[in-house]
């Protein structure tokens, strides 16, 4: 990681440029899967917001998550952090870059070993990263990032994982992360092997650190309701593709692209005056739509498909502003180049 003398002020804190990874069966398999198909995204540091990815399984949602955090390199493209190629990050700027990307993952569970304290998964990054001096000086750190998300280190420290419920498991693991001062959370489904109950605090946990800190997070997730709720921006993938993206109360409350009202179709209304079902139609699509063919994507779910929509994937294109469609329906609106794409991710919501 560059220091502050030798990197671009200016530059993203994180930006995905054209990024596509494609995993193969092996030297000789012709079956390939493309997990990511050119996907740009960035993420400002100077405008620390909450950034939400939303898509069903397999949309590409945690491989979009895996490249940003460095576990693994696009096939294409490049990924960078704070103007630097991740993939050329060495020895202090490798080290420096672990530290400054934080991740909180799904699973509260695995993260912990049972035969350790809780206290374990805090003193190991202390002394990783030679944050503390002296004990006092640890425990200190300790106890501070504890209460930051609302836990009580006299109720937590000194206890074996099975002792704590699984929210307290995963705010132990929030807490760690911010005891390293990181530019960047990357939460993959923080929330998904929790109960209701306890969604709604750990979350609020992740949001006060957004606003507090002033850390922008990315917050991946199949859930609507808790990415509307949380989020400032939102991201909607569909099969390695990103199909709309812009402010989340415009997308979530004026949702343009098929596969979106599809998604949002999906959520059960407490009220049952509220219709449920009124985009089921997209679902099926009425063109006769070949298997392989190199247009849309979603081409075979919409009824609104056409032709053209067989032929090429279509480009986004502003429906509003701060607020683009991956769609033909949209094509007499202004076409959105990669650059603005961008841009209009950074913009206040």
């Amino acid at each position: 990681m560059p220091s502050d003398d030798d990197h671009d002020p200016s530059a993203p804190l994180a930006e995905l440029n054209q990024a596509t990874k494609i995993y193969r069966g092996g030297m000789l398999a012709k079956n390939a899967t493309v997990a990511l198909d050119h996907v740009s995204l960035t993420i400002r540091g100077d405008t620390p917001q909450v950034v939400a990815v939303v898509g069903e399984s397999g949309s590409g949602k945690s491989t979009l998550a895996s490249l940003l955090l460095g576990f693994i390199s696009p096939t294409e493209g490049t990924v960078r952090f704070q103007g630097r190629d991740i993939a050329s990050l060495r020895g202090a700027d490798l080290g420096r870059f672990r530290r400054e990307v934080q991740a909180v993952f799904q699973d509260p569970f695995s993260v912990f070993n049972p035969f350790y304290k809780v206290d374990h998964v805090l003193t190991v990054p202390i002394q990783k990263f030679r944050l503390a001096r002296s004990t006092a000086q640890r425990q200190e750190l300790m106890v501070t990032a504890l209460e930051a998300v609302g836990l009580r280190p006299d109720e937590t420290l000194g206890r074996y994982p099975h002792q704590l419920s699984g929210g307290q498991r995963q705010r132990v693991i929030v807490a760690r992360a911010l005891m390293l001062k990181p530019k960047l959370i990357i939460a993959d489904e923080p929330v998904s092997m929790v109960d209701a109950s306890l969604r709604a605090t750990i979350l609020e946990s992740l949001r006060t650190v957004n606003r507090t800190l002033k850390v922008p997070i990315l917050y991946i997730t199949h859930d609507l309701g808790t990415a509307y709720h949380v989020s400032d921006h939102i991201v909607v993938m569909y099969r390695g593709s990103i199909v709309e993206a812009g402010a989340v109360e415009t997308v979530i409350e004026s949702p343009k692209h098929p596969y979106t009202r599809l998604l949002i179709d999906s959520i059960p209304w407490p009220d049952p005056k509220q219709p449920w079902g009124e985009h089921r139609a997209t679902a099926q699509a009425t063109l006769e739509v070949p298997e392989h063919h190199p247009g849309c994507r979603f081409a075979d779910r919409c009824a609104f498909a056409e032709q053209h929509c067989l032929e090429s994937p279509p480009p986004h294109y502003l429906t509003a502003p701060a607020h683009s469609a991956r769609c033909y329906l949209y094509r007499d609106h202004p076409e959105v180049s990669d650059e603005a794409f961008r841009t209009l991710l950074t913009l206040p919501p």
